[in-house]
């Protein structure tokens, strides 16, 4: 039972840790006016061509109202541009301004440089092992997902 505890301990506090560290290493600096909800939305919409709404809802595991509450708020304070699409009026596209493409980039060097740190104590094989093991948290994590 001794390595149940300490495995609960050891992913609640890194849970806790990347959220925290993220938080404040993300929302900072010309940042500060957006919240880590709104990063990860901008992450869901990436550089480049423009997304439908419904992607990046689905991306994100939200509800097409909850995004429109964070893309309205991305729209003002100037990361996102919502447009109608030419070929379909109800289709809604999202895409990044210059400004959201700089939070983007943020947003990735920052996990670049975490999983830089974190992978650098860890020959190949253990990176292999590592890897497996975290798919297979994922894996139960997804099966358990509200659809």
């Amino acid at each position: 039972m001794e390595t149940n505890q300490t495995l609960n301990t050891l992913l609640v506090t890194l849970f806790r840790n990347i959220m925290n560290i993220e938080q404040d290493a993300l929302i900072s600096g010309e940042f500060t006016d957006i919240t880590m909800n709104d990063m990860h939305v901008i992450e869901a919409i990436e550089c480049g061509d423009p997304k439908p709404s419904s992607v990046v809802a689905k991306k994100l595991s939200v509800t097409m109202g909850t995004l429109t509450k964070s893309i309205d708020r991305l729209t003002r304070t100037g990361y996102v541009l919502r447009e109608r699409s030419d070929e379909d009026k109800r289709l809604v596209l999202l895409s990044l301004t210059e400004k959201g493409e700089k939070a983007y980039a943020h947003h990735r060097k920052f996990h670049e440089e975490m999983i830089q740190s974190a992978m650098a104590q860890f020959d190949q094989q253990e990176a292999g092992i590592l890897i497996q093991s975290l798919q297979g948290l994922v894996d139960y994590f997804n099966s358990h997902k509200k659809k």
